[in-house]
Parts: structure tokens; sequence; C-alpha cells
């Protein structure tokens, strides 16, 4: 009985390290708010060092000195390709290894496609798909050298259920499920994992930005308008970035080590 108590002591505890970070670096992007923010604490709170990079220096500062002494601030803005390439340059110079990478930026222009401009379809297909290419790239290279790492792309909810308005923002979001599972293949005997997260509606600065929008365009009352996206989510609440954030967890550790290449939901059953 003491040897079969011992058995399962030990699997547990082979369990508990499977999501343990402890000597391992990880890098957000868009770490100053939102689901990027929650995802730097949480990759911190299982032991990771984590790289703090977004073009919002305030935001960003804040983040790693909340984190505290296993944190670091980069300011870069994540659609500039130079910018990505230079922070992987720092990276591979001042740390061993890149084990963890998470990108959360992304732009959401609410029109009709026959109304599009040209420079806002530019906005949109920059930062989310251009911007997840630079990322994907430039730390792919990094974990390719050291031949292992699991990459964490952004993508939507809206990749796949749409309603008007979403055209340019859903299209890039399936493009950039696309892009996660070609680098998923490119990279697979090198160690490397790339996945993507598809958020539903979660509590965030863009969301609020898109509720004050809605006000503005419709004339009602902003506690109205929240309540109009609450009304609409099948569970009758709004996702949280601790949630999102809970997911990147998983697929950074190595209890996610057998999952490549996937779209994962986190949309409180709005793609049901």
């Amino acid at each position: 009985m003491a040897a079969q108590n011992l058995a399962i002591e030990q699997r547990l505890q082979s369990y508990r390290k499977l999501f343990q970070l402890d000597g391992k670096t990880a890098l957000v992007l868009g770490a100053a708010s939102g689901i990027g923010k929650a995802s730097a604490e949480a990759l911190a709170a299982l032991g990771a060092t984590v790289i703090c990079a977004d073009k919002n220096k305030a935001g960003v500062e804040t983040t790693a000195a909340e984190i505290g002494g296993r944190a670091e601030v980069h300011v870069l803005d994540a659609g500039n390709g130079d910018a990505v390439n230079a922070l992987a340059i720092a990276i591979e110079t001042t740390h061993q290894r890149l084990d963890i990478a998470v990108t959360t930026p992304a732009i959401h222009v609410r029109k009709l496609m026959v109304d599009y401009t040209d420079e806002d379809y530019d906005r949109v297909a920059d930062l989310n798909l251009r911007g997840t290419f630079f990322f994907l790239r430039a730390f792919g290279r990094i974990m390719m050298r050291q031949r292992g790492g699991s990459l964490i792309a952004s993508s939507s909810v809206r990749a796949t259920t749409l309603e008007p308005g979403l055209a340019i923002y859903g299209a890039t979001k399936a493009a950039v499920i696309g892009l996660t599972k070609s680098v998923a293949a490119d990279f697979i005997r090198d160690g490397i994992r790339c996945n993507a997260i598809c958020p539903g509606t979660i509590v965030s600065p863009s969301l609020e930005e898109r509720v004050a929008a809605a006000s503005k365009a419709t004339g009602k009352s902003l506690e109205a308008v929240r309540q109009d996206f609450i009304d609409r989510q099948p569970m009758g609440r709004l996702g949280t970035a601790q949630e999102v954030a809970a997911l990147a967890l998983f697929l950074a550790s190595d209890e996610a080590s057998y999952i490549t290449g996937q779209p994962h939901l986190v949309d409180g059953g709005m793609a049901l």
C-alpha cells in the first residue's frame, strides 16, 4: 500500500511540474493591457522570466513593475517588422533561450466592406496579419536554432462566426489560423509547437472602445451598449482576460506538449 501511495503521489507531482515554468523565458507582445497583460502575469506566476513588449510605454512598464524582478520591458510597435526583428536579436543576445512567445495586438475597424477605405484595410491587415507573420518569423527563427519552444498567436472567434461589419477583421483572423497551421507544419520536426487562441467577447480596453463607438453611433448610453454585448453572449456574461490567459498558460506549458497547429476557442459558446 505504501508503494502504491508513493507511486500516486509521484504521478501527482509530475502533473504539477508540467505546469511549472521555472527557468523558462517567455515573451508577450501586447503586455500593456488586456489579454497580453493577463498572459504576462500568468506566465510569471508560474515561474517564467517574462519579456513584456508593447508600444504603450507607460502601460508595459506598469505591467513589468507589477510582476516584479522576473520581468523586463521593451517598447515597440508589433506591426513594424524591423522593430520585431530588433527585439528578437536583443532577446537572443541577452537570454539563453526563448521558450514561449505570445502575441496579442490587433486592431478592429467595424465597417461594411464597401465602406472600407484603403487606409482602413491597411491598418487592420498590417497589424493583425503582417504583425503575426513578423512575430512567427522572428521568434520562430530563435526556436529553430534552439530546437524547441511554444509559439502562441492571436486569432478570434470572428475567424468563423461573423456579423455585419467584420469582413476584413474576420478575414485577417481566419488567415492567422491558416498561418498558424502552416508554421506548425514547418516547425514540427524542430520541437516547436505553434497554436492560436480565438477569444470571444472579452472585457478589455478594446471592448470599451467598441462600446464607446457603438454608443456614439446609436445614441444609446454606454451602460445600454455594454448590456447589449452581454445579452448576445450564450453564457450571459463577458469573458475575462484571465480566462484567455489561462489557455495561453496551458499552451505554453509541457502539459500541451502534443498539441500543435490548432485554433483554440475561448468564447463562452459563441461558435456553437
